[in-house]
């Protein structure tokens, strides 16, 4: 199989939710695929509007929570391969040579984990355990789906799964005002995922786990080669780890 038709026989799924700010250069970077599908978490920015310029196929959805949002679009792909991305991400011209050289050579596996180049304020974080951050995302279509989780969803593979050299890019947390955002909406999805595995809170986590978070992050994991940006990194996400577990607490007394 040439590199072309391998490339027609990829569907990327993307689900979005007032993403005029990304989605443009994240589908300029998959024309190549032969199928790309957005589903839309009724965005009430340019997101559609941006979307139409492109050979898309474009859903709109109630949010159904990420996994199954992105079970949703996988179920509408039709080519044999999905490659699934968020809409902060991009893909590479080296990262779109391989893929086209993977799936038109022989011996291929059942699915494909790809490093992620993550940013944070325009900066690629090379440390505080952001890089390599492999991610198992581009799969057989039959092969792979998403475990329903609240939040750091991730695609259980039915089969053997291989490594790709090359990453993809991922430009998050743009301002600070966008990660605290999203550290408060994210760590109640976490307390609530803990509260379905029945994970009980104790003083302990509140009092030692932030201080862990922050140590493994700046001190075991280098952070503190990235300067300033590896600090408030290892801060913030201390405080992602102690939000969590405050909020389970709070659960679990409402709870019962």
């Amino acid at each position: 199989m040439n590199q072309k038709k391998a490339f027609e026989d990829v569907s990327v799924v993307i689900i979005t939710r007032n993403e005029e700010d990304n989605i443009g250069d994240c589908l300029e970077s998959v024309k190549w695929a032969g199928e790309v599908i957005v589903v839309d978490s009724e965005s009430t920015d340019n997101t559609e509007a941006l979307c139409r310029r492109y050979d898309v196929v474009f859903h709109t959805e109630p949010w159904k929570g990420f996994s199954r949002q992105k079970n949703s679009a996988l179920e509408k792909a039709t080519k044999t391969w999905v490659l699934s991305l968020d809409a902060d991400e991009r893909v590479t011209p080296e990262l779109k040579r391989e893929i086209g050289a993977i799936l038109s050579g022989p011996g291929r596996k059942d699915g494909y984990c790809i490093k992620r180049k993550n940013f944070f304020l325009g900066r690629w974080i090379k440390h505080c355990g952001w890089y390599p951050d492999y991610n198992l995302r581009l799969f057989r279509r039959e092969k792979g789906s998403f475990g329903v989780r609240e939040v750091h969803e991730s695609v259980d593979l039915d089969g053997s799964a291989g490594y790709l050299e090359n990453p993809m890019e991922h430009h998050t947390y743009k301002t600070i005002g966008d990660f605290m955002g999203r550290l408060d909406r994210y760590s109640t999805l976490a307390a609530q995922e803990l509260l379905k595995e029945n994970k009980r809170y104790g003083m302990h986590h509140i009092m030692f786990r932030p201080l862990y978070t922050f140590l493994n992050m700046y001190i075991m994991r280098f952070g503190f080669l990235e300067g300033y940006y590896g600090f408030i990194l290892s801060v913030f996400y201390s405080f992602y780890t102690f939000s969590k577990y405050v909020k389970l607490r709070d659960l679990q007394d409402n709870k019962s």
